[in-house]
């Protein structure tokens, strides 16, 4: 089952949680249904592993003959292997960065995504599912060169993509201390986002709004004081380039 992220006024927000099939062989992913009344679409739909179950479920809210967008973060296969199946399944475009629309083709049969690959540009984008408006944020390098987080004015919730995520917990219990999760985000963070550079943009960037929930692509959301407890340590991280040094380059012996 689903878990409800938000319901008002014919607006919801959905994420599914454990659609990646049982043990350790894949790394487990959130997919995120959105909808306005008759409207909806998914962000980060994931790969093969998820889609029959996400197809199924979906059904049971929401018409995919009505899905007007997919919404891809970036173009890892955790986020869009499955891909040729909802182009056949679905009337929708899908929205990804510039950098990887002549990349996203290469998860389907030719011509099939002829028409419906739109490339945001580099500094956003105000986009909508019927009324509500959903923005696409820059997060480059965060992890992916072109990357982009969502955020869902009406809901207050920031789809993060892989900033924020934790590993080996229960995604479907929402955490409001960060100084509980770290364990689980620590190792992630330091590998997998580019420098603190970035980090201290991004947290300038998302800092003004109102954000009710960051909800990651891995792991559970944060909610409550872990929202602002999150954003402060991902400004002072080390991480990725800043933690590399020659003895990380040398020749295998």
């Amino acid at each position: 089952m689903p878990v409800e992220l938000f319901r008002r006024n014919g607006h919801l927000c959905l994420m599914f949680s454990d659609l990646s099939g049982p043990g350790e062989e894949a790394v487990q992913a959130n997919q995120f249904l959105i909808v306005d009344d008759d409207t909806g679409a998914i962000i980060d739909p994931g790969g093969n592993l998820a889609y029959h179950e996400l197809y199924l479920g979906m059904t049971r809210y929401f018409p995919p003959s009505r899905l007007s967008a997919i919404l891809a973060s970036h173009a890892d296969p955790d986020i869009i292997a499955s891909l040729d199946r909802w182009m056949t399944a679905t009337p929708a475009k899908v929205y990804i960065s510039r950098l990887w629309e002549r990349f996203a083709p290469h998860f389907c049969k030719p011509g099939k995504t002829e028409g419906r690959i739109v490339g945001l540009p580099d500094e956003g984008a105000r986009l909508q599912v019927g009324q509500s408006p959903l923005w696409a944020l820059p997060a480059h390098f965060l992890h992916a060169e072109g990357n982009f987080h969502f955020w869902h004015p009406e809901a207050g919730i920031l789809f993060s993509g892989d900033l924020g995520v934790s590993l080996g917990v229960d995604p479907r219990t929402a955490v409001r201390s960060l100084a509980e999760q770290l364990p689980h985000m620590v190792p992630f963070h330091r590998r997998y986002m580019a420098s603190g550079k970035i980090l201290r943009l991004w947290a300038r960037m998302v800092k003004p709004l109102p954000i009710r929930m960051i909800v990651p692509q891995h792991g559970a959301p944060l909610e409550g004081p872990a929202v602002n407890e999150f954003i402060e340590w991902v400004q002072d991280l080390e991480c990725g380039i800043d933690r590399m040094s020659q003895a990380d380059y040398a020749l295998p012996v």
